[in-house]
């Protein structure tokens, strides 16, 4: 009996699946740790504004094609790369700990947007689309939790780059969905060509994007501007780096009066012109001159040797005897406080701790953190007749402060900030940077001063007008033009950014309903 012949299995068709991107995880977990590296590379004190188009296009390579999820993975490892070198200055006076969890919480906040960036990549105009959603987390990077850390945005790279003039247009987010959009277009570009596929759509949105920059400075007019004011910037130096110069606050406070007496020397022999106004720099003088008579009297002394009001930065103890307030106080010759501003955004993690108990934990340098308090009002003070805008240090990071002082009349806006904390990195330059973005914002010279350097002049073209070392005394004497003109971008105030969160909500909308109407089966690479 001849046993029946084994019918043949059936001929399954061949699942094609079809290259969308990167062809592997490694190549695209590559291409993440790269581009984040990249990014962190276009950061100050580096001038090299333009690695910020690499490094996206290749976040966009490695993230077009991916659902959410993996997404998310790639945009960690960009993230992680970015943050890492970013922020390595907070570990300088505190340790490894902080550091490391202030970078994983931004981490998880970009990873997110790398998510929505992945959700969106297939869609037409998906570099528009991605470069929102970026525009987007960083919105949301830029106020929780604990009242935000914007530090990092992509537009505070782009300090010596042709895009800085659309600044003034939509300010720093705008700055920031342009670069994006031409660093994705790029890569979009390049993705094409590799799969030799046509279509100028992504050439025509890195060249629109790279052009954006030089159209709005043609547009754009510098305006009018006040007479000029004569400002000069004092840093006194510290003794030493770190966290405990603090234990040496007179000597901080004398090196200030020091140096402020030696600028009235050279005024009165005619070597520098004569101030309108003296800016010192945050924590100038850590003894309270309101409960110290001697430390008051160094500082009238330095304001009667110099016949201009001192913009002096302290710390004051509060009247329930145990909170601080980080203040301003414009100090006039022989005529003591005559105005004064506080810190509006107290620094969590360093002049106040959240959740204290829960944190102290963690870390033994929780019992440094402080119990400052926010001050109230627009920031502004009023020196010798000229409106000042004061952005206490990290302050100048973020944009609702400095537009509420430009608003409330401040022709010119002054950074008084103290780096010594931080030594020898990068964070000075980093913060220099922001501050001659905010200059191109709002129209307005910028004056950075700080107790340890860099500090310098800055007109309101965002040009370094002069500038200090690091860790010497010095001063800075210039001429500043206060602006006269409203900007763009200070009249729409936050409206760019929430317009590019509705684009960016609209694009994740389009992805999901574009992948409910996609047939079963998928292209094998979800």
């Amino acid at each position: 009996m001849v046993a029946p012949a084994a019918e043949p299995a059936p001929v399954r068709p061949a699942t094609r699946v079809r290259y969308r991107g990167l062809p592997a995880v490694p190549a695209r977990l590559g291409a993440s740790a790269a581009g984040g590296l990249l990014l962190y590379g276009s950061f100050p004190p580096r001038t090299l504004w333009w690695l910020a188009l690499p490094a996206f296009g290749l976040l966009g390579l490695a993230l077009h094609g991916r659902r959410a999820r993996a997404g998310a993975g790639y945009g960690a490892v960009f993230a992680s790369a970015f943050l890492l070198p970013l922020l390595v200055w907070i570990s300088d006076p505190v340790g490894p700990a902080p550091w490391l969890g202030l970078v994983a919480l931004e981490t998880l906040l970009l990873a997110a947007a790398a998510a929505g960036m992945a959700a969106v990549s297939r869609l037409p105009a998906a570099p528009v689309w991605g470069a929102a959603i970026w525009v987007a987390g960083e919105a949301a990077r830029s106020r929780v939790p604990f009242g935000g850390f914007p530090w990092g945005r992509a537009g505070f790279a782009q300090a010596d780059g042709p895009l800085l003039p659309l600044a003034a247009v939509g300010g720093v987010p705008l700055l920031s969905f342009v670069t994006v959009l031409a660093g994705l277009a790029l890569g979009e570009l390049i993705r094409r060509a590799v799969r030799r596929r046509g279509g100028s759509g992504p050439a025509l949105l890195a060249l629109a994007a790279l052009l954006a920059g030089p159209a709005a400075a043609a547009l754009g007019s510098a305006g009018s501007a006040a007479p000029a004011v004569t400002v000069a910037a004092v840093q006194g130096n510290v003794p030493q780096l770190g966290l405990d110069f603090n234990a040496q606050r007179r000597a901080v406070l004398d090196n200030h009066v020091r140096v402020t007496e030696q600028l009235a020397a050279d005024v009165a022999a005619g070597r520098v012109p004569r101030p309108d106004l003296v800016v010192w720099p945050e924590n100038a003088s850590d003894i309270d001159p309101l409960r110290n008579p001697d430390a008051a009297a160094r500082i009238d002394g330095a304001a009667r040797a110099v016949g201009v009001p001192v913009l002096v930065g302290t710390v004051l103890r509060n009247p329930d005897g145990r909170t601080t307030s980080n203040a301003l106080l414009v100090w006039g010759a022989g005529a003591g406080i005559v105005d004064r501003t506080d810190k509006r955004r107290v620094q969590p993690f360093g002049e106040y701790l959240p959740w204290r108990e829960f944190f102290a934990l963690f870390s033994e340098h929780a019992d440094r953190a402080g119990y400052f308090v926010p001050g109230a009002g627009d920031g502004v003070v009023d020196a010798a007749g000229t409106r000042v805008g004061i952005a206490i240090c990290w302050e100048i990071a973020f944009d609702d402060l400095v537009a509420d002082s430009v608003a409330a009349g401040a022709g010119v806006l002054a950074v008084p900030s103290n780096n010594a904390t931080f030594g020898l990195s990068e964070m000075t330059y980093q913060q220099l940077a922001m501050s001659r973005v905010r200059a191109v914002e709002h129209d307005r010279p910028v004056v950075v001063a700080t107790t340890s350097g860099v500090s310098a002049m800055i007109d309101r073209t965002g040009r370094v007008v002069d500038r200090s070392g690091q860790f010497v005394p010095d001063v800075l004497v210039a001429p500043m033009a206060p602006g006269g003109t409203t900007t763009l971008a200070t009249r729409l105030r936050s409206a760019p950014e929430w317009a590019l969160v509705v684009v960016a909500a609209l694009g994740l909308a389009k992805a999901a309903v574009s992948r409910r109407r996609a047939p079963a089966g998928g292209d094998g690479h979800g």
